[in-house]
């Protein structure tokens, strides 16, 4: 098909990185994937690491990327080591580095190609216990913008910045009926964000919808950065 696009997604093993596979296919997108997890299918292909020389070589044209590892690591100041903001600070902003200069030529310079990085609603708002986290995802946020400026006006780049989802990564937060009841009972919209609140975000900015939208960081978060009830 003509307007087949191809979309890398690193940390395709997430429930965020699914749920955007899903919609890419069904629009009938060549969805590559990559993970340190066994392949599932003919699309993964798996890394030990998210390291420069890590990620496999495509020599194909590519019409997006979106890195997804990340971790939520949350301790006091004083329980984090400082091995925790290492591999942190490691896997949520070297990592994504490694991974776009690794397909930085394969990206197609045409006004319509589209970098998303997913951040928190951390990296800008001050959080007890999210040392780490913030520390890591505001510098992806500081990244986001100057690649934005660099990479303009031939390649998009974004990030979103959500509050907790409902997804594996985050379930140990939202476990019981107590847990859950009070992380929405923080949220302006009273709810705990879905794998689809997050992949909707993603599609839109990796596609041709977002075609005037570059160096923003988009909260998808029920409205936690902006709005104190």
């Amino acid at each position: 098909m003509s307007n087949t696009k191809t979309y890398i997604l690193a940390g395709s093993n997430s429930a965020m990185a699914k749920e955007t596979a899903l919609q890419l296919r069904a629009e009938h997108h060549k969805v590559i994937e990559i993970s340190r997890s066994a392949p599932e299918n003919d699309q993964q292909m798996q890394v030990e690491k998210y390291t420069m020389g890590s990620f496999p070589k495509i020599e194909e044209k590519i019409n997006g990327l979106v890195y997804f590892p990340g971790t939520i690591n949350l301790k006091s100041f004083g329980q984090l080591s400082m091995q925790d903001f290492e591999q942190d600070f490691s896997i949520h902003v070297l990592g994504a580095v490694a991974f776009v200069k690794s397909y930085m030529n394969q990206i197609e310079k045409d006004g319509k190609s589209s970098i998303v990085f997913i951040s928190s609603v951390a990296g800008s708002v001050g959080m007890p216990f999210h040392s780490s986290v913030s520390i890591s995802k505001a510098a992806l946020e500081g990244l986001t913008k100057s690649l934005a400026a660099e990479l303009a006006p031939h390649i998009r780049v974004n990030a979103i910045a959500p509050s907790l989802v409902n997804t594996p990564l985050g379930e140990r937060f939202i476990n019981t009926p107590e847990k859950l009841s009070a992380i929405e009972k923080r949220n302006p919209l009273r709810k705990v964000g879905s794998t689809l609140d997050i992949a909707n975000a993603i599609h839109f900015l990796l596609t041709e919808q977002s075609s005037w939208i570059t160096g923003q960081v988009l909260g998808v978060d029920g409205g936690m950065n902006n709005i104190k009830l």
